[in-house]
């Protein structure tokens, strides 16, 4: 099979980067973002069809500027550079000069197109178009060889152009939503100038994968830990319809999900996969170690230990037993790999980390290239039902975060009931896909009440509902006032111990998305 075209990012530090990569993958090209640092040479190696540079914090005069090998403009590959990567291009070729700005632009500005080159072909003929800019430092002076393509109010040279090289650089970010025409600018590239052929779908990826899982097990055998989470289950799913009973999954009950969450998955997985499902139920062992403890980090800590020592002991009943399957995804890959240098910790599925070296298991992580996003395409690709492709994100720990102080079976109850008519109104009134997460936290706190002709001295529950596209950055969720009221009423109509409900309107920065 031909492997589709590749677009290799060179990452700079940009909190758009990934967006980049998402750009050009919804456009059906494969991208893979890589350090700063890699070579030339290596680049090469990589076997691409075309090259962007990211944006980044820094400037190219800075004694600490990242790392790059300007030899990278010397491959004769179409070659797109945003931002910082625009004066990095001006700072290394012949005639080209950065300085600093005496006008910063942060945030939206009007783009006056100067030249007709293939990078703008096709976007509507006005005056202006509004782009999103990030930049301190600017081009002074173009390399030779480059046409000044477009001007803003405070830029003289906001895009460059040397289209018998096919090499192109943008001052600001077409990647970003706010920039009107940045899909029209990035197709052009992709397509007009580099040529590329749209090949990336993720039925190609299931396709090539499920074949590379068959070749890479063989006759082993493979354990994969079971969250309940849309990750994990689509691991599972891809593997079970490679390698069949050759897969084993375990699901370690630890007490802390959502109502009738465990069983409603493994319902489905044993009822349509025919899994070799081993179900732990270690309710009661979570629950015990995890009395009198009120710090979330010490919460998360015991949930972690206690799940390796479950899951080492039912592994240890499989000893035909080679690989570990879990369910990386790409961001996770992208964070160990950045710039700045790699992370000390690869972050790993909250359940499995450690789990490798321990049990001296080779992993296997068939999602280690995808968004979340591909990853629910995946799960449709597979026919997966949407209560698992939808279901919102919830974290490792459970529960235990979502109740803030003691863990008790008890508050466990409460916070479940609580959640449960969170989640159903949320689907009720169609604002369940509509919104990237919601969920109730129970507080430690009771406030005063009147229910029928009596006081009231009960808990208080939080109502947490944000918009994100990658939970790096989040904001509350406007929920109309009419849906909030009916969630409210219910909870203190419905769930015994609860006679107040408040809504949370943090955003993240600063706030977090979970409370703990």
């Amino acid at each position: 099979m031909r492997q589709p075209d590749k677009v290799i990012i060179l990452d700079f530090g940009s909190q758009y980067t990934q967006l980049i990569a998402r750009r050009v993958r919804e456009a059906g090209v494969y991208s893979e973002i890589h350090p700063c640092t890699v070579t030339a040479a290596q680049v090469a190696a990589m076997n691409p069809q075309a090259v962007i540079l990211s944006g980044g914090p820094s400037s190219v005069a800075d004694a600490d500027a990242p790392p790059f090998d300007p030899a990278v403009f010397g491959l004769n590959l179409p070659t797109l550079c945003i931002c910082y990567g625009m004066q990095l291009l001006a700072h290394h070729q012949p005639g080209g000069s950065v300085a600093a700005s005496t006008d910063r632009e942060y945030g939206r500005a009007d783009l006056e197109v100067l030249a007709d080159v293939p990078l703008f072909a096709g976007l509507p003929e006005k005056t202006s178009h509004i782009v999103w800019m990030s930049h301190g430092d600017k081009v002074t002076a173009p390399p030779a060889g480059f046409v000044v393509a477009a001007r803003t109010k405070n830029v003289d040279i906001a895009a460059l152009a040397d289209v018998s090289r096919r090499i192109y650089a943008l001052q600001f970010h077409p990647e970003v939503a706010h920039t009107e025409d940045g899909e029209r600018i990035i197709h052009n590239f992709l397509f007009d100038i580099a040529g590329l052929t749209p090949g990336w779908t993720m039925s190609s990826f299931v396709e090539t994968e499920l074949a590379a899982l068959t070749a890479k097990v063989g006759e082993d055998e493979v354990v994969c830990a079971l969250s309940g989470g849309v990750d994990s289950t689509v691991v599972a799913v891809m593997l079970h319809k490679a390698i069949g009973k050759k897969l084993h999954c375990i699901f370690v009950d630890n007490g802390l999900l959502r109502l009738g969450e465990g069983e409603e998955v493994a319902a489905y997985l044993r009822e349509h996969f025919d899994l070799n499902l081993h179900y732990i139920q270690a309710s009661k062992l979570f629950l015990d170690k995890l009395a009198g403890v009120t710090d979330p980090e010490e919460k998360r800590k015991i949930i972690g230990r206690t799940f390796i020592e479950v899951f080492e002991v039912e592994a240890a009943k499989l000893p035909k037993v080679k690989y570990l399957a879990q369910g990386t995804l790409y961001p996770d890959v992208i964070e160990s790999v950045s710039f700045k240098g790699p992370s000390a910790v690869i972050k790993s599925h909250h359940n499995v980390g450690g789990l490798p070296d321990i049990m001296k298991l080779e992993l296997i992580e068939p999602l280690r290239e995808l968004f979340k996003d591909e990853v629910r395409k995946v799960a449709v690709e597979l026919g997966m039902p949407d209560f698992i492709i939808w279901r919102h994100p919830f974290p490792g720990p459970g529960l235990a975060i979502r109740i803030i102080g003691e863990v008790t079976e008890e508050r466990l109850e409460i916070l479940r009931r609580t959640d449960k008519i969170v989640q159903s109104e949320l689907i009720a009134s169609g604002w369940y896909r509509k919104v990237w997460q919601g969920f109730a936290v129970l507080l430690p706190l009771k406030t005063v009440g009147v229910m029928g002709d009596g006081r009231t001295y009960e808990n208080v529950a939080a109502i947490r509902v944000v918009d994100s596209l990658d939970a790096m950055t989040a904001d509350w969720s406007r929920v109309p006032s009419e849906i909030l009221a009916v969630m409210s009423n219910r909870i203190i109509n419905e769930v015994k111990g609860v006679n107040r409900v408040v809504f949370d309107i943090s955003s993240k920065p600063p706030a977090t998305i979970e409370w703990e």
